[in-house]
């Protein structure tokens, strides 16, 4: 990274002077970011365009180095440009070219205690982040107790945010685990549904000016994942820390480091429409790499019995099945779910990963985060929660040629939790795994930070279009909120594309499925994930037309560029993503009602597209056309999508 310091400015201000305010600039002059002190209390402020989106909101923490809510001084800043370019290789672009101008505040409290307060603006995004610096005062360990930060939206500004859960409750006392039901434009002043705040990322619609996306990035075991407040009357909502009873009451609510000692960093992304929240990279601009490797992490794409199949599909003759479904479809991988160790076992377990070796595929393999911070019975258990335990037994999957794990049930986002999945993901690198994390914490900034990191589910995800008929059923809108939401900023292992007409292996039982399937092609691009674990099934093959698994054989899951064409959360979505020089569009109706969207589409004008679009009822329909002028019109069925791809 390149600094170019311009100015280091120093203040003295006397206990006369009661108001102070200074402002900084986007580089394209459209974002205007002020900090102001009142009465010793820090706050900022944020306009784009000239027009106020974040309204005046408090800056502060208390903490054992100093508190520093109140009875601040300013008496520094530098200010910087900042110039970077870095690559991504498991991400929704591959090339990010960051430029941000930050400022770094510096304030004294009443007892002389100092704290820094970075800020970096650039022409979508807002980034900061409190600095407790080392002095001769303080010098050893410190605990912070809380974040005062707060995010003030206009009153009429509406929502569409999942509320966090309450500790050791959900099935088998597994959460809170990220899966809630997403608000669909709640006004601010409705409470969360448990009334424990809401979890990141938070999108909110801003009156009629625009939308804000608020979230966390930049934690690797220094910090708990934090979460917002139900707002309060005036429409603040601040920073909350985990909850005592997380992970079974285990670990510190607080956070704790060694002097100079830095948080989490929150990010803003603001725009008037929705593109810079989709096109954001702010969740990793401001990390960096963390582990040095020589070892190849490849993403993929996995069959996976178990989202339709179920628990009785893990034993050695249905996993053989799925990894010649794999190799059919020419998947990377497969994921052999829960349970494996007592139904297939070690020795068997061994010779499945040789005969998915012979096919080309790689194995994947589920494990349990614990036994002892929730109920939930899946094994294997207490295999990954201790370093000595989990590092033989990642020696032995590295040894029979295991490609990678998901790991599930960690519910809480203490830091010692948060130190966990850093562990985790570290020793996983060693042995050249690659890291999935289900019933699990937002991932913030992993994608840049951890070679071997592949995805997270942190949503309401695929299983409960098996578990709850509700849920197939409102499935079409909630698809359209997660590409504005929890899948801008990171990875999200949903685990989308399904072709049963009924989420069961027997054909007559189980929930209902109501979207199309052109929805279904299209989800595999409107939902990034890094590994992509489909719903298909072997009988899908013979059932449904060749040209869907002609397509699914070769649609990527990691992209070079991203681009949003057009849409509104909970009504419709539009995506363009680019590998190499092809170009994909996925289009999903998130209304049960037919609709038709002209979009413009200048990366496919004078190209000859395949389009698979709706046809009659549920089923596809396949053409070929050469789109001269680079607009489209979308032809979107009922709970249906569209996907044009170039050759």
């Amino acid at each position: 990274m390149r600094y170019l310091f311009i100015s280091f400015l120093l203040f003295t201000i006397s206990n006369s002077l009661q108001a102070q305010q200074l402002s900084t600039l986007s580089p394209d002059k459209n974002i205007k970011l002020e900090i102001s002190l009142d009465n010793g209390l820090a706050y900022f402020q944020v306009f784009y365009q000239k027009e106020e989106f974040l309204k005046k909101s408090p800056l502060g923490l208390s903490s054992s180095a100093g508190d520093f809510t109140k009875e601040l001084k300013l008496i520094g800043s530098k200010t910087a440009k900042i110039q970077e370019s870095y690559k991504l290789n498991r991400s929704k672009v591959s090339q990010v070219n960051y430029k941000a101008n930050e400022i770094n505040y510096i304030f004294k409290n009443s007892t002389n205690d100092t704290i820094n307060i970075i800020f970096r603006v650039t022409n979508t995004d807002i980034a900061f982040s409190y600095l407790i610096p080392k002095t001769t005062k303080n010098n050893g360990k410190c605990i912070i107790e809380k974040e005062i930060t707060g995010f003030k939206l206009p009153l009429q500004s509406t929502t569409f945010i999942t509320p966090q859960a309450p500790p050791l409750s959900g099935w088998e006392k597994t959460k809170p685990s990220y899966e809630e039901e997403y608000t669909r434009e709640a006004s601010i002043a409705t409470k969360s549904q448990y009334g424990l705040g809401f979890t990141f990322p938070a999108l909110f619609h801003v009156e009629d000016k625009g939308w804000i996306l608020i979230s966390e990035t930049g934690i690797n075991g220094n910090y708990p994942g934090t979460r917002l407040s139900d707002a309060s009357s005036d429409g603040i909502y601040t920073i909350n820390f985990p909850q005592e009873a997380e992970n079974n009451h285990q670990g510190a609510t607080t956070a704790s480091g060694i002097l100079p000692m830095q948080t989490s960093w929150k990010t803003i992304t603001l725009g008037k429409t929705l593109k810079p929240i989709v096109e954001s990279t702010a969740s990793t601009d401001v990390v960096k790499p963390l582990i040095k490797t020589s070892k190849i992490f490849n993403a993929g794409r996995a069959s996976w019995s178990w989202i339709v199949w179920q628990d009785e599909s893990c034993n050695y003759k249905d996993q053989k099945t799925f990894i010649d479904l794999a190799a059919d479809m020419k998947c990377e991988f497969i994921l052999i779910d829960a349970l494996w160790d007592v139904n297939i076992g070690k020795e068997k377990m061994a010779e499945l990963v040789d005969y998915a070796k012979s096919k080309n595929v790689g194995v994947l393999l589920w494990y349990n985060s614990n036994g002892n911070w929730n109920t939930a019975p899946q094994t294997p258990k207490n295999k990954m929660n201790t370093q000595e335990v989990r590092r033989e037994e990642m020696k032995w999957l590295q040894e029979i040629g295991v490609k990678g794990l998901k790991i599930d049930f960690f519910g809480g986002d203490k830091q010692e939790t948060m130190k966990l999945y850093h562990d985790i993901l570290t020793d996983a690198a060693e042995f050249g795994l690659n890291i999935n994390f289900h019933g699990a914490t937002l991932p913030r900034g992993w994608e840049r930070m951890y070679p071997n990191y592949m995805t997270s589910e942190a949503v309401l995800a695929s299983e409960n279009l098996v578990f709850q008929q509700a849920f197939s059923d409102r499935y079409p809108s909630t698809a359209t909120i997660y590409p504005f939401t929890r899948n801008t900023v990171a990875s999200m292992d949903f685990g989308p594309v399904f072709l049963n007409k009924r989420f069961n292996r027997e054909p007559n039982k189980g929930t209902i499925r109501r979207t199309t399937d052109a929805f279904e092609m299209a989800t595999a691009i409107v939902f990034f994930s890094a590994v992509q674990h489909w719903g298909l099934t072997p009988e899908n093959l013979t059932e449904k037309p060749a040209y869907l698994f002609d397509y699914l054989k070769n649609v990527p899951t990691v992209w070079d560029e991203t681009v949003f064409i057009d849409g509104y959360p909970g009504k419709y979505c539009v995506i363009a993503r680019r590998k190499n020089t092809k170009w994909y569009v996925a289009a999903i109706n998130g209304e049960n009602k037919a609709k038709t969207i002209t979009v413009n589409l200048p990366m496919l004008k004078g190209k000859n597209v395949s389009i698979i679009s709706d046809g009659e009822g549920q089923e596809s329909k396949f053409s070929t056309k050469k789109l001269e002028k680079g607009s489209y019109n979308l032809e979107l069925s009922a709970n249906g999508g569209t996907v044009l791809f170039t050759e």
